[in-house]
């Protein structure tokens, strides 16, 4: 399978790997941009075959296509969107502007194993050209934003079942936890109780929200360029095309996808991509605030709140003994300061572009891709390895609870603010418990102190008025 073949493109011949599906135009990719070692992800991959699929189909029965040559492309693309040809697409994710490199990875690959179904030796492109046929009527102006967002849109269908588990986690959590009134903190300092399930009921809360906040991200990035050819205009179309390709893909891919209302402000714009980058923004912001409470809530043991104890997953160091740290929690949190920095440069590259283009898609498009993908694939094992596994120590949530000067705020429509205040600042001063110097002053008898501090009061305070 060594050796080489001689292929030929407008800048000249060079000699490319006999055994390789790629074809000139990847090599020269190759050599001009070996910049991270990064590919593709898989859910991009497969957006782009099946959009060629779809492109060849819609150009065979409009008669565009020779019908031997689309049945075979056709194949091709079945296959590669199985991942049968995943090696072949080794163009580095930072390349030409646009993605013009990637695009003709996709259309030789495909076009190599189609001339091999067809019999034809790879590279002999006078038959099935990678240009002229595989490419008929598109550019990489209109499939390769179209395929971006569709892998975007594959890529967030994972990460929406990715959330739910880690929601059903804290849901379960809250049930388990539901019972259990704690002190609360507002400012990092005391404040009126919650219960600890009400605490993890808003974790699930939270996840769920940004959940529902997914379905207008999806709505936008199912309105796709493709059919727009070079600028929008559809030039080298034939009529019927942009609308049976559309549709095409979407019975490929299984996806609501529509043509853009404006073909030439779809080709300009890669708002879809930034709106997506914004909800993965939005959404690192809250697992960063979650994390951070879980890592918080069981700090200590003996220096901290530990009034939750996260499971021991590994060993927190290396020189003290049996200290075991909050690592699924430190690890979710960098992987959201990697998405909401991917936002960044993705907000950089949408607003690059110039009049009909936007060169810097290939940027936004792997940014959005792999945020995606960083968070599908660790949400659940945070899920399974953290959040699962978390218990309550009890005697912890009822010591701070018990001592929180806060808890008097429920004597302040009896007694006023100044007044409660006065007794909470004596209270703090002396080291006197407040309900004990509330009987000890006068202010209240034993039995109205218990009314309203007792164990029974404090665990109706921290359920929510109805």
């Amino acid at each position: 399978m060594g050796g080489t073949r001689v292929e030929k493109d407008s800048l000249g011949p060079r000699d490319v790997p006999a055994a390789a599906y790629y074809g000139i135009q990847t090599l020269r990719a190759l050599e001009n941009f070996p910049v991270s070692g990064l590919r593709e992800p898989r859910p991009f991959i497969r957006a782009y075959v099946q959009l060629k699929w779809a492109c060849a189909k819609a150009n065979q029965e409009l008669g565009a296509l020779d019908e031997r040559l689309a049945r075979a492309l056709l194949q091709a693309a079945e296959e590669a969107a199985d991942g049968r040809f995943d090696g072949e697409f080794v163009v580095d994710v930072f390349q030409a502007g646009a993605g013009t490199s990637f695009h003709m990875n996709v259309n030789e690959v495909l076009t190599n194993r189609a001339l091999e179904i067809l019999g034809r030796p790879k590279g002999d492109y006078a038959e099935l050209s990678p240009n002229d046929h595989v490419n008929r009527g598109q550019s990489t102006n209109d499939t390769f934003p179209s395929a971006a967002q569709v892998g975007v849109l594959l890529s967030l269908r994972e990460l929406r079942q990715a959330l739910g588990t880690l929601s059903a986690s804290f849901h379960a959590k809250a049930t388990e936890f539901a019972h259990l009134p704690k002190a609360g903190r507002t400012h990092l300092k005391d404040a009126m109780p919650v219960t600890l399930g009400a605490e993890f009921h808003a974790y699930a809360t939270a996840i769920e929200r940004s959940v529902e906040a997914l379905s207008a991200v999806e709505n936008a990035l199912a309105e796709i360029p493709l059919g727009g050819s070079a600028v929008g205009s559809g030039v080298n179309t034939v009529p019927g095309f942009r609308g049976r390709s559309v549709q095409y893909l979407a019975d490929a891919t299984g996806l609501p996808l529509r043509p853009a209302r404006d073909p030439f402000e779809s080709m300009q714009s890669r708002w879809p991509l930034a709106v997506a980058s914004s909800w993965l923004r939005n959404l690192a912001g809250e697992l960063v605030r979650i994390a951070n409470d879980l890592r918080l809530l069981s700090s200590g043991p003996a220096t901290g709140f530990d009034e939750v104890r996260l499971p021991e997953i590994q060993p927190g160091s290396s020189i003290m003994p049996a200290k075991v740290n909050p690592s699924a929690a430190e690890c979710l949190d960098m992987i959201a300061f990697h998405v909401i920095a991917a936002d960044t440069a993705t907000s950089l590259a949408v607003q690059a572009g110039q009049l009909e283009i936007n060169v810097m898609m290939p940027l936004a498009a792997w940014e959005v891709l792999f945020s995606s993908e960083l968070l599908t694939r660790y949400l659940p094992v945070f899920a399974r390895n953290c959040v699962d596994g978390i218990t309550a120590n009890p005697a912890n949530l009822e010591r701070f609870l018990l001592g929180s000067t806060a808890l008097a705020t429920v004597l302040t429509p009896k007694l006023g603010y100044l007044k409660v205040a006065e007794l909470l600042h004596e209270a703090e001063r002396t080291g006197t418990p407040v309900k004990e110097l509330l009987v000890r002053r006068g202010v209240l008898t034993a039995l109205e102190a218990e009314a309203l501090l007792g164990s029974a009061a404090l665990v109706k305070l921290a359920e929510p008025v109805p």
